[in-house]
């Protein structure tokens, strides 16, 4: 599909994984509005990487309803990504009315403006890999396993996607898309990781800080097992997902796993080391011994069905989003411009084959599909 010209509305541009999206979009030739709260840390890439400079930036509040119809009828958008989202599990026990307000009616707010805006011919909904029911097992989850969430965050993407759903049978009926146009997917993805990236009790920025500080690590589950991936490994399963339900209707309007290979859903205590010997600087960490809130132990992901209906699969390795995490926040620490350095790590992952890796993966049955 070619995405020059073409109206696209981002909800959450501010943020880590929007911002990203952000840049990889403007890049692409699209005409991108987005619609968010102010950046959430001081530090953010939407400043380091003047991700306002190539698109019309309204700063507001998902669950304003209004500014949400408002700004779609505005901008007309013919594809939405809806990013916005409180996306951290340990700031969901300190407000959990202000987590479900956002993710479950901030979605619906969202999906009701599209209810109500003609042009929009595709919707891509971001929840999360923690929206399945989790029980602990070696089986990576599959799109059609339970949902569920134990704390209010995983529980809140669990009750978007169910809203997601009303949506989709009461309003964009696959049954009645020769009639309304309109193909709603959700996208579920591992624990991301990449550039830019500064928010608070999150694995990556946390280890960062602590080495561009020159302290230890202080690590709370370092037996944690997730599924860690580059943040432009979902990012370009969102952007085909967008594209097949742009151009063919409700062959992508459906819910979408993306994660890594089997073999990179590792523990924390092997980020940390693998993060730790790539800086250098005598890096090191230890472990915090007061008491932590649940946090769910094993979780991984079956991309199967990306893989085999998208022709979707991980380009990178562990150890190279990993390295390449690294050299974003050297750089930006020697004032580098973060603006040309983040692009061109766009343009280096883009320009790498898209059906190599695929391949091989189908070849050594390494990404977890369970017989």
């Amino acid at each position: 599909m070619n995405w020059s010209g073409k109206r696209v509305l981002l909800t959450g541009h501010t943020g880590f994984k929007g911002s990203w999206l952000s840049l990889w979009l403007q890049q692409k030739g699209a005409e991108l509005c987005g619609l968010a709260l102010n950046p959430p840390t001081r530090l953010n890439i939407f400043q380091d990487a003047a991700v306002e400079r190539g698109m019309r930036s309204v700063i507001g509040d998902i669950r304003n309803t209004d500014l949400v119809k408002k700004t779609l009828l505005e901008h007309r958008p013919e594809i939405v990504f809806h990013l916005a989202a409180q996306p951290l599990v340990r700031s969901s026990y300190d407000d959990p009315i202000g987590t479900y307000t956002t993710n479950v009616i901030g979605t619906a707010s969202v999906l009701d403006a599209v209810r109500n805006t003609d042009s929009v011919r595709a919707v891509v909904v971001v929840t999360t890999d923690k929206c399945y029911e989790n029980r602990e097992w070696e089986w990576p989850y599959r799109e059609t396993d339970r949902l569920g969430g134990y704390d209010p965050y995983s529980n809140s993407k669990a009750c978007a996607e169910l809203v997601v759903s009303a949506y989709r049978n009461s309003f964009f009926n696959p049954a009645a898309y020769s009639r309304h146009g309109v193909a709603i997917a959700s996208v579920r993805a591992g624990n991301v990781i990449g550039g830019g990236d500064w928010a608070e009790d999150r694995l990556v920025p946390d280890i960062i800080r602590a080495f561009i500080e020159g302290r230890p690590v202080r690590i709370r589950n370092p037996r944690a097992i997730r599924p860690w991936q580059h943040v432009l490994e979902p990012l370009r399963g969102y952007i085909r997902v967008a594209e097949t339900s742009y151009d063919e209707g409700v062959a992508g309007g459906e819910a979408w796993n993306f994660g890594p290979e089997q073999s990179d859903a590792q523990p924390v205590e092997w980020i940390v080391r693998q993060l730790a010997e790539v800086w250098g600087d005598g890096a090191s960490w230890e472990l915090e011994d007061t008491a932590q809130p649940h946090e769910a132990h094993t979780l991984k992901l079956d991309w199967s069905k990306a893989q085999h209906r998208l022709g979707w699969a991980p380009k990178l390795r562990l150890q190279e989003a990993l390295a390449m995490t690294a050299k974003w926040y050297r750089l930006k620490s020697k004032e580098h411009d973060m603006h040309q350095f983040t692009i061109a790590q766009i343009q280096a992952y883009e320009d790498r084959g898209d059906h190599a890796l695929a391949r091989a993966v189908k070849n050594s049955g390494s990404n977890g599909v369970q017989a």
